[in-house]
């Protein structure tokens, strides 16, 4: 079967599945409300970041999204269905894949305008500028875009929504945290945190904006070929 109706196929599944397309809302809805609460609560040495702090927990909505895409596939022998369909597993997950992508990379640049306008409308004069903010709200939509991925290929090689994301949320809540206190060096390698540097006016670590958005797509494109080795290598 060709790519397209494959990709068409994973997207009429995301469309059905209701708890996915919450996860979408939770990722405007958390991030925005977040965000504004601490700009209203800055001290204005880092605006930009004052702006997007909650792009740290809408990476929750992000990575859950991204893990029951595809952990759905494994309960009740779903998989099984689709790939006598789509016998060919590389491109049944590289839509999949794509059918995950796109949704966040949308809703993750309106998610990025939308806390964009809230965060200038409350900090006024203290904002970030305009140029600042634009790039803040690019980062934000590739740094959810690429959680969602990472939580994807991770959950395709655990084959359980359940374990990726005890796997997950602990690394976002928790480990960057831990790691950042004894050596933020390696902490800033770390794909949630990497990712984030797009989001400050500053940063004093070995990453800039690009580049730590580059070490976190490492992570998600590492991630989902483990995921499509898993896939080849295992029953359905």
């Amino acid at each position: 079967m060709p790519f397209a109706p494959v990709l068409h196929a994973e997207w009429i599944k995301i469309r059905a599945l209701r708890s996915l397309v919450g996860s979408l809302a939770a990722v405007l809805l958390t991030t925005t409300a977040f965000s504004a609460l601490a700009a209203a609560d800055a001290d204005g040495s880092d605006p930009l970041y004052s702006v997007f702090f909650g792009v740290s927990l809408g990476q929750i909505a992000a990575i859950a999204f991204g893990t029951t895409a595809v952990s759905a596939e494994f309960r009740g022998g779903a998989l099984r269905l689709t790939l006598s369909a789509v016998p060919d597993r590389r491109r049944w997950f590289a839509a999949k894949a794509t059918a995950i992508a796109l949704p966040v990379l949308a809703v993750g640049l309106v998610t990025g305008l939308v806390t964009l306008l809230v965060g200038k409308a409350v900090l006024g004069t203290f904002g970030p500028a305009w140029s600042e903010g634009l790039r803040g709200a690019v980062g934000c939509a590739l740094d959810l875009t690429l959680m969602a991925l990472f939580a994807a290929g991770l959950a395709a090689v655990l084959r359980s929504g359940v374990a990726t994301l005890t796997v997950l949320i602990p690394l976002l809540l928790t480990v960057s945290f831990v790691i950042g206190d004894l050596s933020a060096g390696v902490a800033d390698f770390l794909p949630d945190r990497a990712g984030q540097v797009a989001l400050h006016s500053a940063w004093d670590g070995p990453l800039g904006p690009w580049s730590g958005l580059a070490v976190t797509a490492l992570w998600s494109a590492a991630a989902l070929l483990a995921g499509a080795w898993a896939l080849d290598r295992r029953d359905a």
